[in-house]
């Protein structure tokens, strides 16, 4: 069985698209299957990740996040399956560290860290008050790919030398949570908490809570937890500024109030 499926939904794009697998290809160590669940590009992307031998599911119109990734499991070999939005940098060996960490933390599921999140909610302030600054010229001129550099760069300087420091200070470091832009979980994660929920676009947050409520009620898996030591940078709204079309299926989504009472999630949060 392959070790890693990664799979990633993506309409149009195609210059985020070629960032996204040129930090791929350098920085992934594990062997691994990338496929990719095409919603009704136009640009040429669907063709270009063919061209990077990926396995391509095209559908004919747009569909929510949910939906895609069930689809790419349908059609993973992998023994875990990484869910990766592609409008992200992935650092060196951001694979292997992320198993690394599973296994010494006994996880079958987890997230990388990012600006969304890390260690601490001061640490975080900092980090988001500086991409506002460093996001200038993908703000101003668009998701091209030298804006995307530049800007990438303005973030971290040296983006290897950036990952490597954090890897070393923060090895095998945990926090209970999510970053949803990028998902590893194993075969056995699926098994126990189920495929993702197609009525739920929010589907990190209903990951989270699902794992959550399993590892309360029967204590045979860990919550989701967010690995400190992998760190993956998001630009961070990309994808709703480029005004992808409706979802196909947005008249079975539901909010995720429907779903999880208020009272379900405090008591959920409690329990640490």
């Amino acid at each position: 069985m392959t070790k890693l499926s990664i799979i990633t939904a993506v309409h149009n794009q195609l210059a985020v698209n070629r960032w996204f697998v040129e930090h791929l290809q350098r920085y992934t160590q594990e062997p691994y299957e990338l496929i990719i669940i095409d919603n009704a590009s136009t640009d040429g992307s669907a063709e270009f990740f063919e061209s990077v031998g990926a396995k391509v599911i095209r559908n004919k119109a747009n569909y929510s996040y949910p939906y895609t990734q069930n689809q790419g499991i349908a059609a993973a070999q992998g023994e875990w399956l990484a869910f990766l939005n592609n409008d992200i940098v992935v650092p060196p060996a951001w694979d292997s560290r992320l198993l690394a960490n599973a296994e010494r933390n006994g996880l079958d599921l987890l997230t990388v860290c990012g600006i969304e999140r890390i260690e601490t909610p001061e640490a975080t302030r900092v980090l988001r008050r500086r991409w506002k600054r460093a996001a200038l010229p993908v703000r101003l001129f668009g998701a091209k790919q030298p804006w995307l550099a530049l800007a990438h760069r303005w973030m971290y300087g040296n983006w290897e030398r950036f990952s490597l420091d954090r890897a070393q200070r923060f090895e095998g470091k945990i926090l209970e949570g999510y970053v949803g832009n990028s998902v590893l979980m194993n075969r056995r994660a699926i098994e126990l908490v189920g495929l993702w929920d197609e009525r739920i676009q929010a589907a990190d947050a209903d990951l989270y809570l699902r794992a959550k409520k399993r590892a309360v009620e029967h204590g045979d898996i860990k919550p989701l937890h967010i690995a400190l030591d992998v760190f993956v940078h998001h630009y961070i709204r990309i994808t709703l500024r480029a005004n992808p079309p409706a979802f196909a299926d947005a008249g079975r989504l539901i909010p995720m109030d429907d779903k999880w009472s208020r009272a379900e999630v405090e008591a959920l949060n409690r329990v640490a």
